[in-house]
């Protein structure tokens, strides 16, 4: 099975991993059942996934809970585990919370919850307004020191975050937001991530299923539905996305895939994206978002793509 090298550490991963947020993300999804969650993971580490993507916000800790049950019956060093901090309880609400101490008190009780004497990559999941952001990576630093994680990564940073971040050159990841329709990162943040030997990994590549080839130009969502609040969902601009994704049709055609397939192939052919890490509530989802794994594109196929959303 290919494995990418994540950045400058020495994580090995798969190219599609599991992002974990509907297992035992109560507070995201409604009526979620704690052992279809904990399948899902089974199922993804049974057919070669190695990266499970998950977060203290997912659940409050839950997703970490679940995650840490399954991969007891599991080797392991055959699973990447991925977990963010930097919600901090206040009263009812949450603040975000990049200080050394938080950080540090995050990664140990993260630990406990995945039942792991290790964490592959730790991420500070969101800035927070006071921290200077090379102090709080810095902290993450003594954490791998340590032995309890094996990489750093940051996500929602700004471009001048991340340089601040990194300025002792101790990030390996940045993931933030990257699809067809919102292209910016590739001015922004593929410059410095390259030079910088910097893993991207997008989240949102599918843009709540806009890119899937799931809508036509008639499809309407109903009153509350977040994605009506989404400029790439609203009137002409909506249907104009729609026939974009529709000429995608004759490429999965031609690789006998289908539309989302194509697009996070597409994703994978840039050097500086290693992994991609849809989010499935079903097994299904999951073994299907697998097999964009064996899509080569040309690069006939890329430039067409490339051209078509620019």
């Amino acid at each position: 099975m290919k494995k990418a090298t994540l950045g400058k550490s020495d994580l090995q991963v798969f190219p599609i991993g599991l992002g974990t947020n509907a297992v035992g993300g109560h507070n995201l999804y409604p009526n979620l059942n704690e052992e279809t969650g904990k399948e899902l993971v089974r199922e993804a580490i049974r057919n070669g996934v190695t990266m499970l993507d998950t977060a203290y916000i997912y659940g409050i800790g839950r997703s970490e809970e679940l995650i840490g049950e399954v991969l007891r019956e599991f080797n392991r060093e055959d699973v990447v585990i991925a977990t963010k901090a930097a919600h901090r309880k206040e009263g009812n609400d949450f603040v975000f919370d990049n200080s050394p101490a938080f950080l540090k008190k995050s990664v140990d009780e993260s630990l406990k919850r995945l039942k792991t004497d290790y964490i592959d990559l730790f991420y500070i999941h969101f800035p927070d307004e006071h921290t200077p952001k090379d102090e709080a990576v810095n902290a993450l630093n003594e954490m791998k020191q340590a032995g309890k994680i094996r990489s750093i990564g940051v996500s929602n940073f700004s471009l001048e975050q991340l340089k601040e971040a990194n300025r002792d050159g101790l990030v390996d990841v940045l993931q933030g937001e990257y699809n067809l329709l919102n292209r910016e990162a590739e001015n922004t943040f593929f410059p410095y991530t390259k030079e910088h030997n910097i893993s991207f990994i997008p989240y949102f590549p599918l843009v709540s299923g806009l890119l899937a080839g799931k809508y036509t130009e008639d499809t309407t969502f109903p009153e509350g539905d977040l994605r009506n609040e989404q400029e790439h969902f609203k009137g002409e601009r909506f249907k104009e996305n729609i026939r974009k994704v529709n000429k995608l049709a004759p490429i999965a055609e031609k690789h006998n895939v289908d539309i989302p397939h194509i697009v996070l192939a597409w994703y994978l052919a840039r050097p500086e994206i290693d992994i991609l890490i849809p989010g499935a509530k079903r097994a299904d989802q999951l073994l299907d978002n697998i097999k964009t794994a064996d899509v080569t594109l040309s690069q006939e196929d890329i430039s067409f793509i490339d051209q078509l959303f620019a």
